[in-house]
Formats: C-alpha cells, structure tokens, sequence
C-alpha cells in the first residue's frame, strides 16, 4: 500500500469498502500473511490436540512506543507469556485493532511490522483478527486486543494447589525495567544510561523448565501491573500460606532503582513485561536457577513459601528487619500495558 509521509488512517478505513479492503490486504496480510491467515475467513481453522490453554488481553499503553518496543510487540509478548505461564505452548494469537481515526498510517505499518517480528520470534502465528476505526477523540491513537490458544505440555501441572511450604519462590531476572521505561518516557526524564523495557517472550525459557522438571515446577506468573509485590500477594491468598522474600535477592538494575527513587516509586510494585515468578519444589531450586541463570544472569531465588504468617509476604532486609509487603492500592502507573 503506497503511503506519504503524513497519510493517515481515516474512518473508511474502517467501514468494509475499498479502503479497508487495501488496508487489511497490502498492510496488515502482507505483513502477517501465513497459510492459515491468507484464507481470509471469518474464523481460523486450526489442527490442535491435547488440554487447551486460551487467553485474551487487551492494550492501551501509553505512549505507544518506547524504549524496548511498542505496543504492538507488547501485545504479542503479553498473551505469549500468559499461554506459558498456564504451562501451555502457545501455538496460534487473533489480533485485533482499535484505531483512532488521524492515526498515522506509517506508524500503524510499523506496529504491524513489529507484531509480525515479535510472533516470528515466539514461533506463534496471528491467524484472525478485526480492525474498527473511532471518530478522533473517541481513542487514544491505537487499542490491540489479543487471543492466544496454545497446548499444555504433557508433564505441566501449574496451580496454585500444587503450592507447598518449603517450596522455593524463583524470578527469571532484574524487576521494574518496564514500567520506569514507560514512565521515563512520559516524563521526559534523562538518565546516563537508558531505561529500556524488558517485553520478551518467555515461552522457550518456561518450556525448558517444564521439560526438564516437569511436576515440580508447581506455580508460574508473569508480574505484570502491579509488579512481584502484587503477583506475590495474589499467590500467598490462592493457597493460604505465606512468602518470605529477602530485599538482597531482588535484582533491580542501577538506573530503573535510580529513577524509582527520584519518583518516589518502590520497585516491588513497578510493572514487568519479562519478569515471572516460579514456585518449585526445594529440590531442584538449585537446578532450576541455574537454567533461569543461563538466560538471564540477575534471575534469583528470592525467598520461600511458608505456614508462617498465613496469606502474607514478609520482606526480610539485609540488616535483619522484617515488613509486610502489603498489595498494591490503587494504580501506581496507569497504562503500562
């Protein structure tokens, strides 16, 4: 689809005629075309056997670029990550578009693009989707929801009944990168290194832990809004019990603990878009970190899961004191996601 430097995306883009049909066929197709996609249906057919993970997220982020990525690869990465933390490969995404009418077409190609690169890397492909255009001032330039399907590995067993005290609490790498990415970003903040947002995929490492593991991995989640200290409150009331996490453990980069400092901001409740949490039995916590390791070197075992002190997390300093990590009220940074 040919375009100037300033075209834009207009309602007909968005009203089933001529335009949208070049729109979705020379922007959108073209760019995520696969053999499922290029039937252009109404629905996708799909082969899959086995237990069935499905999820949906929608994102509003903003802004819509950032250091790291864009929304479009957050959208692919998010519900990439949720199929994986469900024990699940993630197989095939729908992926829809809320555009606001004015958008800049160049930019809604160079999401497209992005969304194509980021299911490339996860192995997963967008097989169906919709595209609406609101009048201006309706949206805030682009919404993405995406579905993802995908298929349970045979040895996964992700709950949180499977949850046990003695269990060690496991995180993948460095906290709060995304969302002080993000707030950088709308802040206008400079800082002698920059804050890049840690979107990935996660389901290579997740798979590798479950093929190795299998029943031992016992929980899995991704800590998104509302960072580790909320991800962490949610699992301690799932089961019933208490997590005790010790502050020299966490890894949060110079820079991000910086500018949460110049914000006033506590880490522990800073969104991720890389960063899970997984709960495994105490006799493979060394093996485990060690895998989560070669991936990432700043992943730590940060703490345990115990009866004591019931439905809470406790905080354990260096210097020998203790504090609840209570869960986050309100919104500390809104559309992070």
């Amino acid at each position: 689809m040919k375009q100037s430097a300033n075209e834009i995306i207009h309602l007909h883009h968005g009203s089933g005629g001529e335009h949208m049909t070049k729109l979705l066929n020379e922007v959108i197709i073209k760019t995520l075309h696969n053999d499922i996609l290029d039937v252009k249906h109404d629905g996708a057919f799909l082969n899959l056997q086995g237990k069935l993970a499905f999820s949906t997220d929608s994102y509003v982020i903003s802004p819509i670029f950032f250091k790291g990525g864009n929304i479009g690869e957050l959208a692919v990465n998010g519900t990439v990550n949720d199929l994986s933390m469900c024990g699940a490969k993630p197989k095939y995404l729908s992926l829809s578009f809320i555009i606001e009418e004015g958008f800049s077409l160049a930019e809604f190609t160079t999401i497209v693009e992005s969304i194509r690169k980021a299911a490339d890397k996860a192995e997963v492909q967008i097989v169906t989707g919709d595209t609406k255009v609101v009048e201006r001032g309706k949206g805030d330039k682009i919404y993405i929801n995406t579905s993802g399907i995908g298929v349970v590995y045979d040895k996964a067993e992700i709950s949180s009944l499977q949850i046990k005290p003695g269990n060690a609490v496991l995180i993948n790498s460095a906290i709060a990168s995304h969302g002080m990415a993000i707030m950088s970003e709308r802040e206008g903040l400079q800082f002698e290194s920059d804050i890049v947002s840690d979107t990935t995929n996660l389901n290579f490492t997740v798979q590798q832990l479950i093929e190795r593991f299998g029943n031992k991995v016992h929980f899995l989640r991704d800590a998104t809004r509302g960072g580790l200290a909320s991800v962490l409150n949610e699992i301690a009331t799932d089961c019933h019990l208490g997590i005790s996490i010790f502050d020299e453990k966490i890894n949060v980069e110079t820079q991000v603990k910086n500018a949460c400092e110049l914000l006033g901001l506590d880490p522990l409740y800073v969104a991720n878009e890389g960063a899970f949490v997984c709960i495994v039995d105490q006799s493979i916590a060394q093996e485990a970190l060690a895998l989560l390791q070669t991936e990432n070197p700043l992943a730590s075992n940060i703490g345990t899961i115990t009866e004591e002190h019931p439905n809470k997390v406790i905080l354990h300093s260096a210097f020998g004191g203790k504090r609840v990590v209570n869960p986050l009220i309100g919104e500390q940074l809104p559309r992070i996601c």
